[in-house]
């Protein structure tokens, strides 16, 4: 458990959540993993994003470790995370597949 109360597989479900809480985000982490390997190019090039913004994005998924990126001048390469998407999934999965109360409606 953290300071606060949690436990450290809430804080890393609760960071790869926000960082996929965007639908661009979403469809970056698509492309890469539809590649056989690192991406070495321009993301903006193959998704209707401005670069700017495509920065932000890729920000956001390296600090939260679901991608990894290197400048290899003058292009940079982008690849998914492969440990850290593994525990992503394992985590997402565990979420999800909790049991939920049984009721038809549990807030009657």
């Amino acid at each position: 458990m953290s300071e606060k109360g949690y436990t450290v597989d809430q804080e890393r479900l609760a960071r790869f959540a926000k960082a996929m809480g965007h639908p661009a985000r979403i469809a970056i982490l698509e492309f890469l993993a539809r590649q056989e390997c690192c991406f070495f190019g321009d993301i903006h090039e193959v998704l209707p994003i401005s670069k700017a913004t495509v920065s932000q994005h890729l920000k956001e998924l390296k600090e939260a470790g679901l991608i990894q990126g290197e400048i290899e001048t003058p292009k940079v390469r982008y690849c998914i995370n492969r440990e850290n998407w593994e525990i992503a999934s394992r985590l997402f999965t565990a979420f999800w597949g909790q049991p939920v109360c049984k009721k038809e409606s549990c807030c009657e």
